[in-house]
């Protein structure tokens, strides 16, 4: 995975003022919403690796269980970025139509 940011991309974001009430309240869905679905794969991420048996390469301690819960969840953030499972976007969409019905 590649974490690297484009400070283009960061300064003309940064440099938009986000004034309308609508256009902060719909912002903070899609980022509530991407939020969500990171806790959802993190979840899931960790009931994958309870399936898992012991045993192995390495012993199983406390640091170990902590980078791999660590480790889940950035994997979930990284994937909730981009499109990942759509359970955000299906969150934001449905959500979303509230915001313009409301005002």
């Amino acid at each position: 995975m590649d974490f690297q940011i484009d400070p283009r991309i960061v300064a003309s974001r940064a440099t938009q003022p986000v004034t309308d009430k609508k256009a902060k309240d719909l912002a903070s869905i899609r980022k509530s919403s991407q939020e969500f679905e990171a806790l959802l794969l993190t979840e899931m991420l960790k009931s994958m690796r309870k399936s898992v048996p012991e045993g192995g390469l390495f012993e199983k301690d406390t640091s170990t269980e902590i980078f791999r819960d660590m480790l889940d969840s950035e994997t979930a953030k990284a994937a909730s970025r981009g499109k990942g499972l759509g359970i955000g976007e299906a969150m934001y969409k449905q959500l979303a139509k509230q915001v313009e019905m409301k005002k």
